[in-house]
């Protein structure tokens, strides 16, 4: 027997392979792309996704758990695959024997994971973490000379990369912007002065890759705007990228109400007079923010239909506009295009007063998922 909620997440991998194309062509011969599909691929589907980065171009995927790099060894994925936080001592041997690339911060982790490639006769492949000013994650800028003559004669590592994460490369002309990049450019100096001459050294994210060519460097790390969605609006002149999501349910029920009757929880809208409401079957459960109650819109019929009421943890209602015929079963579009009409991840985020990361990350909480070639 099959069965379907009857809500689902569609995505376009070709949007996706089409958007790394696009942002590959933004670097010069020889710069390697990291795809980041941590988060499930930001709520788009890890695995899908990195197989349509790596047939676009991508050389190397980027993910924040131990977890996912397992989930993505398992589905059969070779390429290089970095953690780009650094995991926990007691993953060491996990990281050897799956031929996974570590982020070194400490030495008690370095150790662990020296003795783990030694014991097996194996490389522990790592890149340093330098922090330059995000104060998040990494060794002192300052520090990384020292840090990288510790770690130069580890036995059993490879050190092949070192990197940092900037704070504002979404912020055109942020002073504190270019006060990373120097820090970062007197930490790989220090380190080369102390012999070691890592062939990796990276740091543009989407932002930086759009607006700061110059931080290319030997690879970029590329996350949100592989998707389709662009990391500030100072983005969107530089390249043309396409969103890869798309979030729809189908009608449950449609009734009449009349004047002042009251929709959801606290009754926080009330009917200016005899109204049609559809109960849509998703809710915050599903990444449908209850901020964004009495605020959002969704699709249906190709026209915009106002969300009245609280959005509750499984549905949320609508307000049928006059002249429109819905019925149970119809479709019902909360982030996608239907007739002439589009609602975009980024209306939402704006409304829900926070980024389009985390509203596309959110709709994978509990929904089905296509993918579209």
């Amino acid at each position: 027997m099959t069965y379907s909620r009857g809500a689902w997440v569609e995505v376009d991998v070709g949007a996706v392979a089409r958007n790394v194309g696009a942002l590959k062509a933004l670097t010069k011969p020889g710069t390697k792309f990291m795809a980041v599909v941590k988060a499930d691929g930001y709520g788009h589907g890890a695995e899908a996704v990195a197989r349509a980065a790596l047939g676009a171009g991508a050389e190397r995927l980027g993910i924040a758990t131990v977890e996912e790099a397992l989930s993505l060894r398992e589905a059969g994925l070779t390429a290089p695959l970095h953690i780009l936080s650094e995991p926990p001592i007691e993953a060491a041997e996990l990281l050897v024997e799956h031929g996974i690339i570590a982020t070194v911060v400490s030495r008690e982790f370095a150790i662990a994971l020296s003795r783990a490639a030694m014991a097996v006769g194996a490389e522990g492949v790592f890149h340093l973490k330098i922090d330059t000013g995000m104060n998040r994650l990494g060794v002192r800028a300052e520090d990384a000379g020292d840090m990288a003559l510790w770690l130069k004669d580890m036995p059993g590592l490879v050190f092949e990369g070192a990197f940092t994460h900037f704070a504002t490369a979404d912020s055109p002309g942020d002073w504190e912007f270019d006060r990373q990049t120097a820090r970062l450019s007197a930490a790989v100096d220090a380190m080369r002065t102390e012999g070691v001459r890592p062939r990796i050294i990276h740091a543009a994210n989407s932002a930086a890759i759009m607006l700061h060519p110059d931080t290319h460097l030997d690879m970029v790390r590329c996350g949100i705007a592989m998707y389709g969605l662009h990391p500030s609006e100072g983005t969107r002149s530089v390249v043309r990228i396409e969103p890869a999501m798309s979030v729809k349910t189908r009608v449950s029920l449609v009734k009449r109400i009349g004047l002042g009757e009251g929709v959801s929880y606290g009754f926080t809208w009330h009917a200016g007079g005899p109204a049609t409401i559809a109960t849509i079957p998703l809710g915050y459960a599903d990444g449908v923010h209850r901020v964004l109650s009495n605020k959002m819109e969704v699709l249906i019929g190709g026209r915009r239909c106002a969300q009245v009421g609280r959005i509750c943890m499984d549905q949320l209602m609508v307000e049928i506009p006059g002249g429109l015929e819905v019925r149970p079963g119809d479709e019902v579009v909360l982030v996608g295009s239907q007739g002439g009409e589009s609602i975009s991840i980024d209306e939402l985020a704006e409304l829900a007063g926070t980024i389009n990361y985390e509203m596309a990350c959110g709709f994978a909480l509990r929904m089905g998922r296509s993918h579209l070639a």
